[in-house]
């Protein structure tokens, strides 16, 4: 993938902030960017044209490029590096063309706007998603999805409600997504938890949890996994849903990432199993806008009432504007196209964290290495906790996220932080890694150190 075209738009962006080009400034001609950066003309028409869609400059025909307005940001926000926000990134989000789609679906279903829509959500929606779940090897009816208020949503409800194996406890990945763990122990289900590293479970572990515990349903993150980025491989897949088979266990797969996957020949669980025994979940606020609220559940038949039900307490249907809008969204091919603009971003910034963790961070830490997504772990040294490294950051304005709530109680660990990509300016990565580097080995050299001797004699 090219990214060569960020690198232009944030070099611009630099020279913008410090005060090199200020209002009304003449850019480089594309042929000399074209030469600065040893790039296409293309790439750096790409960079250009992005850069106006920010309102950041603008073109004059036959004269060039301008800039549009000082560069200005608040002091404090130039300061701040968030690697804890986990919503899409702010600078590639299209909101001019979903304005667009959200006032066309204001005309469109302005009567469905007056009244309370299809339980199982617009039909029309349901055929796009339909569609569009191809591109993830996800093949199914429209009559099998329920559009949902969220991930958090479906989960929320898929805890709570009984399932057709009349078994009752739930296993989860440790660690695992905040929000299932939320869920469980706010209903007080019993839940189990299977170790996972970036080289994956014990799968005779998982046989032996699912022949002997009761377990209703496996909750697993399969691509780009929240906290650690792991990723499974299909043969992984195929086995993990063979053994849900032979044990009537039914799985939960939130494929919150997987549009992001570089990996063509990758399949969801889904595809091992599209019957029924694989409940996939696919939400669009990580990759879309997370003030959407929308995702999609693919239910077995037999559970469909009993979900419809559950939901129908919860919030009687999903937000009708909201489908709407992204029924629009997809049919219209913006989508496609703003995907492809995103895998981009987030490849490259993940790229590049990993090259800053490579190089910066302490020998006795280790880091996850994921392919793309969000996320990337941390695991700290022995003595050293992350919650000292988040305060310690903290007060220098630079945000990361301590892992240790996605864990059980009888898993849980203080020495793993979760960096997430997704908000973080791609010309700030060094620097923060830099700086969490040098926290790390700060409050290792303290730990270490030899009490004082001053009141012995």
């Amino acid at each position: 993938m090219s990214s060569k075209y960020i690198e232009i738009m944030e070099e611009i962006k630099l020279q913008l902030e410090n005060g090199s080009l200020i209002a009304g400034s003449k850019l480089p001609s594309i042929r000399q960017l074209s030469e600065h950066f040893s790039c296409s003309k293309n790439t750096v028409i790409k960079a250009y044209v992005e850069l106006e869609k920010e309102h950041l400059i603008y073109s004059v025909p036959k004269s060039g490029y301008f800039v549009v307005n000082e560069y200005q940001i608040e002091a404090k926000e130039n300061e701040v590096i968030d690697f804890l926000s986990a919503g899409p990134d702010k600078h590639v989000m299209p909101y001019l063309d979903f304005q667009h789609c959200m006032n066309q679906a204001i005309e469109q279903y302005k009567e469905e706007l007056f009244t309370y829509s299809d339980q199982q959500g617009s039909f029309t929606l349901r055929v796009q998603l339909v569609k569009y779940l191809q591109n993830l090897q996800v093949f199914t009816k429209p009559e099998r999805l329920v559009v949902v208020s969220g991930s958090q949503q479906a989960l929320n409800l898929l805890v709570t409600m009984p399932f057709p194996n009349g078994k009752n406890n739930i296993l989860i990945e440790q660690p695992s997504y905040f929000g299932i763990i939320e869920s469980i122990n706010l209903h007080q289900a019993t839940a189990f938890g299977i170790e996972l590293s970036m080289d994956g479970i014990d799968l005779d572990r998982l046989e032996y949890i699912f022949r002997n515990n009761d377990i209703k349903f496996f909750y697993i993150i399969p691509r780009f996994h929240n906290p650690l980025g792991h990723s499974y491989t299909n043969r992984e897949k195929q086995k993990i849903v063979e053994l849900a088979e032979k044990y009537d266990v039914y799985i939960v797969e939130d494929d919150f990432l997987g549009d992001l996957d570089p990996d063509a020949k990758s399949d969801p669980l889904f595809a091992f199993e599209p019957s029924g025994r694989v409940i996939y979940i696919k939400s669009f606020s990580k990759i879309f806008l997370p003030g959407l609220r929308i995702a999609t559940v693919i239910l077995p038949t037999l559970m469909m009432n009993n979900f419809l039900r559950y939901k129908f307490s919860s919030d009687f249907n999903s937000s009708a504007l909201s489908q709407g809008a992204l029924e629009i969204y997809l049919k219209s091919g913006m989508f496609n196209s703003h995907l492809k603009k995103i895998k981009e971003v987030y490849y490259t910034k993940m790229n590049h964290l990993q090259d800053a963790c490579e190089e910066l961070l302490p020998a006795n830490t280790h880091y996850s290495k994921p392919s793309s997504g969000f996320y990337l772990s941390i695991s700290l040294p022995e003595n050293v906790t992350a919650k000292q490294v988040v305060h310690m950051l903290h007060e220098e304005n630079i945000y990361v996220d301590d892992a240790s709530r996605m864990f059980l109680p009888e898993y849980k660990k203080d020495n793993l932080i979760r960096l997430s990509i997704s908000q973080v300016e791609m010309r700030k990565i060094k620097t923060g890694v830099e700086r969490l580097a040098h926290s790390i080995s700060l409050i290792d050299s303290r730990k270490n150190q030899k009490p004082s001797n001053l009141f012995l004699f």
